[in-house]
């Protein structure tokens, strides 16, 4: 599949105009041929993955930023001073401009997607005028193509708010679009996933659906109810933030949407859990049979793609495990390891407080308490070498059962009530944590409603840190600017070893051992070989003490360097989670850039983001 996703690349020329959106030119392949063949009319829905993949689409631009800052994740290396590279910051720390360096071009993630949206509605309306709606390939075609379409026009929303809203080929009448009310575009989204849940298969109900690269009836429902809570949840709008004042996106009616479509998809069994590690070992490793944890990819062939590249561990050079120096681009806040408990299996997969060495065999070495690493996605972690200087190829994982599951329990909390919610809660917590720390957080979060949402809140954390589901997540529940405060005041006396962090040690103490040696060789490596050498670090933990620490150094050789203190963790980097003149409530989106505004005939504008 990697490699072909991108052959449908000149047919979907023929239908798509150009990526300015100027109006389409008269092709050779008209829309009654490609619909009435089902391999043309597949590899036009498949050419839409050509625009996720363009090199300022999600692959360059759109997912290294969209995201971050959050209260658990951040783009690493912003001191606060100025940056040879300001303006990527910019669009992480709440304080893009219409200028913005990284996003102010014609073929940036804002045309991409509106690339894709053409190519979507082209093909929709050839199959819808032409295509034989009696046959279950053809449905299931049509099925993708308006989940593609929400998947883009979802992104859309959460970058820049209220969009242009384009359903239909581009024409004289609708080439230039103001900006449309993103509750119109909510209420088309959920009907169109609606209609496809009757047209698209279940995970390998077909052939065409036994791989994650390809849309399904599970990621159709999941992404509806994804939509439903962003549709009836908070969002920054021309008059402040509020909730949506059209009765058919109250918040009702939007978790009784959300709650649906997520029990359908775990009662049909058509997927499964599975172990937490278990998930993106499959993802690095480039398996995409559907019916485990992992319910839609957008696909990147082998030197497309920077998932790994920004969201890996950091290696310095050319290793044993890639040819790629790359990784550790963004990361999780320092306070996040220190906030799971210290048994959750989540915390070594997802937090890495080291780096590989610049060494042909390099080995690992501590970074630093303001630069950790994302560890879910790991170069080690992959069956083949990485020969792009750029890009990695790896999937990215654009949804998972366990967002389901969470998304369920958010919802029948909402409506049923604690009790009922937790058994869409447990499963994810019973691979988690041992069953007498489950049962303490049951008392905990079925003791009220209230007890139970703020429970959603930490353990969407706990879940889903690196995955970029945070920020959009804070915005629906009107949290985003409490909890970037909260999270700079938490930075604040970590690194002061106050208040909840009083019981750390100035210092940690590490030593490198042997992969034979070392005690937790599932987390760190499958490909290991005898050559290795892997941190084993005392410190890290609550209660961990510098006496021990030290016993460790004279005892075992253990080399101590100091962790917490100003030093390490300066106020620069403390500030810059959000840019300190800024409201990150007041800025939840990007503004259309200057490229688009200018272009617009005088259509689009950015004044109600005060710009």
């Amino acid at each position: 599949m990697k490699n072909y996703i991108y052959i449908s690349a000149l047919l979907c020329g023929a239908l798509v105009s150009s990526c300015n959106m100027d109006a389409p030119t008269k092709s050779s392949l008209d829309g009654a041929t490609v619909a009435s063949v089902y391999e043309l009319a597949e590899s036009a829905v498949m050419g839409i993955n050509q625009s996720f993949g363009e090199t300022n689409s999600y692959r360059g631009r759109f997912l290294p930023y969209y995201g971050l800052n959050t209260d658990i994740e951040w783009i690493n290396g912003n001191g606060g001073d100025k940056m040879p590279d300001e303006s990527k910051y910019d669009l992480c720390t709440y304080n893009a401009t219409p200028s913005n360096g990284q996003m102010n071009t014609a073929n940036n993630a804002y045309a991409k997607f509106y690339e894709g949206v053409e190519r979507a509605n082209k093909t929709i309306l050839a199959i819808r005028e032409h295509g034989d709606l009696k046959n279950d390939k053809i449905k299931q075609l049509l099925g993708e193509l308006l989940g593609m379409r929400a998947i883009l026009y979802l992104d859309l929303i959460k970058g820049w708010g209220d969009v242009p809203a384009r359903f239909e080929p581009i024409s004289t009448e609708n080439q230039y679009l103001p900006r449309t009310d993103r509750d119109v575009i909510y209420k088309q989204l959920l009907a169109d996933l609606l209609e496809a849940e009757d047209y698209c298969y279940w995970p390998n109900e077909s052939e065409i659906t036994s791989t994650t690269e390809r849309v399904n009836k599970a990621f159709i429902k999941g992404l509806r109810a994804r939509i439903a809570l962003y549709a009836g949840g908070y969002s920054q709008r021309a008059d402040g933030i509020r909730l949506s004042t059209d009765s058919e996106l109250s918040q009702d009616k939007m978790y009784a949407i959300a709650k649906k479509e997520c029990i359908d998809i775990i009662n049909s069994g058509t997927c499964k859990l599975g172990g937490f590690k278990d998930n993106f070992l499959n993802l690095c490793k480039d398996k995409t049979a559907a019916g485990l944890e992992s319910l839609y990819e957008i696909p990147f062939s082998e030197t497309r793609g920077r998932v790994l590249y920004t969201f890996g561990i950091k290696h310095q050079g050319k290793d044993q495990y890639t040819q790629q120096a790359q990784g550790g681009v963004n990361g999780p806040l320092p306070t996040l390891w220190y906030d799971y408990d210290v048994e959750d299996i989540r915390r070594e997969i997802t937090c890495a407080p080291y780096r590989w060495s610049n060494a042909a065999n390099s080995v690992q070495e501590l970074w630093g308490l303001k630069s950790w690493c994302f560890g879910k996605l790991r170069y080690e972690w992959m069956d083949r070498i990485v020969t792009n200087t750029n890009d990695d190829g790896v999937n990215w994982q654009y949804m998972r059962l366990a967002d389901v599951y969470l998304m369920a329990a958010e919802a029948v909390n909402q409506i049923d009530g604690p009790s009922e919610a937790w058994k869409y809660m447990q499963p994810i917590l019973d691979r988690a944590l041992p069953a007498t720390k489950v049962s303490a957080l049951k008392s905990t979060y079925t003791a009220s409603k209230d007890a139970f949402q703020n429970g959603i809140v930490d353990q969407r954390a706990f879940e889903f840190a690196g995955e970029m589901l945070r920020k959009a997540d804070l915005i629906r529940w009107n949290m985003l600017s409490s909890k970037l405060k909260e999270a700079q005041a938490k930075m604040l006396r970590l690194r002061n070893q106050e208040g909840e962090y009083a019981d750390l040690p100035t210092k940690v103490y590490y030593t490198l051992v042997s992969y034979s040696e070392y005690t937790d060789k599932d987390i760190n490596s499958t490909n290991a070989g005898t050559a290795e050498q892997f941190l084993k670090i005392y410190g890290l933990n609550h209660g961990d003490t510098d006496a021990e620490g030290e016993k460790l150094v004279s005892d075992k050789n253990y080399t101590a360097v100091t962790w917490m203190g100003e030093t390490k963790l300066t106020d620069g980097y403390i500030n810059a989670l959000y840019y300190s003149k800024n409201d990150p409530d007041k800025h939840q989106y990007w503004p259309i850039w200057t490229e688009f505004i200018d272009n617009s005939q005088g259509t689009l504008n950015n004044d109600w983001l005060n710009m």
